[in-house]
């Protein structure tokens, strides 16, 4: 293991941690400030999930590449810039930090630290979103490197704000993420047994993104 590998681990873990915080606490405080409107419900997260995203990536990026997602993580071993020890050390820490992010969230609002989710988000469209929210999501991280490296952090943030409002699924494109909210009855929940679907979906818009974004750069 390389020696600079915990603190990568901690950066990836607290960024991570950081990330949930923000879209289960902004789904709260948007669902608390407009209990009759979804849409600006929604608004409310969408913005503060993108702005925290843009200052997670320039925090976080220079310490461990700040993927705090195993999608991400997954696309970097397939283009052999990780190992897999190194890549299972990253994902769970993301799944760690991802369900710590969602106790921090309702420990802020004084809710129960950690919940059942019963919000259903299921179904071939929603799968079909989250495969095309995460091939998306991989193809900007992929291209933009490849571009203008500087221009990640926005890139990204502007990506996940968007990918809100044009997927059917909200845009999760990250397996901790939807791990961690099936653990918020809030909001942002997913009911646990629609994870598996999900996940699956991301892990396979993560692998042709992947190997698109490999043969267009050729």
């Amino acid at each position: 293991m390389n020696l600079d590998m915990p603190r990568r681990l901690v950066g990836e873990f607290t960024g991570t941690a950081l990330l949930l915080a923000t879209v289960v606490g902004s789904g709260i405080m948007g669902e608390t400030l407009s209990p009759t409107s979804d849409a600006i419900a929604l608004l409310g997260n969408t913005i503060a999930t993108g702005a925290i995203l843009v200052v997670l990536i320039l925090m976080f990026g220079p310490i461990s590449g700040a993927h705090f997602n195993p999608a991400v993580t997954i696309g970097f071993v397939l283009r052999r810039e990780m190992t897999l020890g190194e890549a299972g050390a990253y994902i769970g820490m993301q799944i760690a930090g991802a369900v710590v992010g969602v106790m921090i969230a309702h420990a802020m609002f004084d809710q129960s630290l950690l919940q059942v989710s019963e919000k259903v988000r299921t179904g071939g469209a929603q799968w079909f979103a989250e495969g095309v929210a995460t091939f998306g999501l991989l193809s900007t991280i992929f291209l933009v490197l490849k571009s203008r490296e500087e221009a990640v952090p926005l890139a990204v943030g502007l990506y996940i704000t968007a990918g809100y409002w044009f997927t059917a699924s909200t845009s999760f494109a990250n397996p901790a993420v939807t791990i961690a909210r099936e653990f918020t009855n809030t909001f942002s929940g997913i009911s646990p047994p629609d994870v598996p679907g999900f996940v699956l979906a991301q892990l396979v818009g993560a692998v042709i993104a992947t190997y698109f974004c490999r043969w267009l750069t050729r």
